[in-house]
């Protein structure tokens, strides 16, 4: 249960957070992947870590699922 309280106050603080930040970037792009000399290294970043994230939220929603069907009685 502390678990789930957890990771319940992480996505509301990051929502908030991604919120928060949309008003500041406006129209304009919050990173920007053009430019000379590596400008686009920090979107790379946070595309990897995007996709991780999004990998890592997958593996433990299936692991959760898996655990339930375990823990339930066969009928």
């Amino acid at each position: 249960m502390r678990t789930l309280r957890r990771t319940l106050l992480v996505s509301a603080l990051l929502a908030l957070g991604a919120i928060g930040l949309a008003p500041a970037a406006g129209a304009q792009q919050i990173v920007d992947a053009s430019g000379e000399r590596g400008g686009g290294g920090l979107a790379f970043v946070l595309m990897t870590l995007l996709v991780m994230l999004t990998w890592a939220a997958l593996f433990f929603m299936d692991r959760i699922r898996r655990r339930r069907q375990e823990q339930q009685p066969s009928q």
